[in-house]
């Protein structure tokens, strides 16, 4: 086959570092964008991002030149040096280490578009901890609790 193809979408989510809510209002909407474009110049041509004060969501279809350890790595470098130059409160901006990375069917990448944009409305009833855990346990992911909230 003399062409490649490659159709892989996933479902990004990272926390600040501690969970601290330092994504305020006035300044989600700049780093979203970030993260768009980051995502976009790494080969990402689909990307929607939302989230709340203490984590993000990132629905992006993974290019096929970049790993997506090293996509993340991007993200979270490039947008974190971004926030830090917002304003002298987020000098100590930092993502935490970890991630979840889940896959997600291309019959499903609407429904999981409808999640990502309403995340705001979603967190009146839900905490971060409480997703997290719906997310691994959807996926059969075993985890320790002890080591997924550093």
């Amino acid at each position: 086959m003399p062409q490649s193809f490659c159709q892989l979408y996933a479902h990004l989510i990272f926390s600040t570092k501690n969970r601290e809510p330092m994504l305020t209002e006035d300044i989600r909407p700049r780093v979203h964008a970030y993260l768009a474009t980051i995502a976009r110049e790494m080969g990402s041509g689909y990307v929607v991002v939302g989230g709340v004060e203490d984590h993000v969501h990132i629905l992006l279809d993974l290019c096929k030149s970049h790993p997506p350890s090293k996509i993340v790595e991007k993200l979270k470098r490039e947008s974190s040096k971004f926030v830090k130059t917002l304003g002298p409160k987020f000098q100590n901006f930092y993502w935490q280490r970890g991630y979840g990375m889940f896959s997600v069917s291309p019959t499903h990448r609407e429904t999981c578009e409808r999640y990502v944009r309403s995340h705001e409305e979603h967190h009146r009833s839900k905490s971060y901890r409480e997703e997290l855990i719906e997310f691994l346990q959807r996926y059969r992911i075993k985890y320790d609790d002890r080591y997924i909230w550093d």
